[in-house]
């Protein structure tokens, strides 16, 4: 797992999220028109607030779909957190030549929105997973 550094923007982006929630960022990824946070379990309810408010204030604050992921050392379950309002069924691993690849089983209604406009979805939960493991490859089944 390759060394994670912050550009100033996202270290300004962790900064409001901190000083908004009290609740320690991991990782702040700016990808597409989302940002992502990683935080520890312990952490969620205060990152997310009661009923998504604190999410709802970062959305107008930044201008961009917000999504708040609880960190965890099993690599499956990471995953799973990652897709967690696509109700994750399963993670399935399998080798490739620098790390594995990883296709989450989905509810098969939320499959679309699992991937993504042009696989938008897909393509955030990569980079998400190259930050943090040696997931190298995902896709939705």
């Amino acid at each position: 797992m390759p060394d994670i550094t912050f550009d100033t923007a996202q270290l300004g982006y962790m900064r409001a999220f901190e000083d908004l929630t009290h609740a320690k960022v991991m990782d702040c990824l700016e990808a597409e028109d989302k940002l992502v946070y990683v935080v520890h379990p312990e952490d969620l309810k205060k990152a997310v607030g009661p009923h998504g408010e604190i999410v709802e204030r970062l959305k107008q604050l930044f201008h961009r779909e917000i999504q708040v992921v609880v960190w965890d050392e099993d690599t499956a379950k990471f995953v799973q957190n990652l897709f967690f309002p696509f109700s994750p069924q399963k993670v399935d691993f399998s080798p490739k030549p620098k790390g594995r690849h990883a296709t989450v089983t989905v509810d098969p209604k939320f499959k679309a929105r699992a991937i993504g406009k042009q696989g938008k979805n897909l393509k955030i939960a990569r980079a998400v997973l190259l930050r943090h493991s040696d997931i190298v490859s995902v896709n939705v089944a």
